[in-house]
């Protein structure tokens, strides 16, 4: 058994040992036994803090999204200029999916959109996000659904980006070069857009 921690603590550590047994196994694919188990604690124990599986579950969603989200608020803030913000959003995006891959496949797996609740939830930190990056475009003219919209695809560009350097690749992608690049390809994008 594991020993005895303080309640944050322990939640903390049951967190991060969900999220591994999530990401590997997928939602459907883990028991409230398996996650005690692997954490070294009864399943009273697990139950004191998580009363279901989906509560952990969800509560690892909002965790791992609110972290992520963070990061990238963070690194905007911190950008001299909007060109740099849109390659500092994407360089912390790409970082903490290259440092954190089992928050990642949790959060965008298909498994996770195998159940209407839970790609609910997945929807709703992608709209967050979207709604984050919207405040930062800048289009004289331009609506903030219209804004919006185009942080949507910037979120979907940030996603699809992650899921393929990750599947399968020979070599680690280096998320500085990726958000470079990337980063240039948006940049381009946005300046062309013109408000109405």
């Amino acid at each position: 058994m594991a020993a005895r921690l303080p309640a944050a603590a322990r939640r903390r550590q049951l967190l991060d040992v969900a999220l591994g047994e999530f990401a590997e196994r997928g939602y459907s694919g883990v028991s409230m036994d398996q996650v005690a188990e692997a954490a070294g604690v009864t399943k009273p124990v697990l139950y004191q803090h998580f009363t279901s599986k989906r509560a952990l579950y969800l509560e690892l969603v909002a965790d791992v999204s609110d972290r992520l989200e963070a990061a990238v608020v963070k690194a905007t803030a911190d950008a001299a200029s909007p060109r740099e913000q849109v390659e500092a959003g994407f360089r912390v995006y790409f970082r903490f999916v290259t440092e954190h891959r089992d928050a990642f496949r949790l959060l965008f797996t298909a498994d996770s959109r195998r159940d209407d609740d839970l790609t609910e939830v997945v929807l709703r930190v992608e709209e967050t996000f979207a709604q984050s990056i919207a405040t930062l475009i800048e289009v004289d003219g331009l609506g903030d659904e219209d804004r919006l919209l185009l942080a949507r695809g910037i979120v979907g560009i940030a996603e699809v980006t992650s899921r393929h350097s990750l599947a399968g690749t020979a070599s680690e992608p280096d998320p500085d070069a990726l958000a470079h690049r990337v980063a240039n390809l948006a940049w381009a994008g946005l300046r062309g857009i013109r408000g109405t």
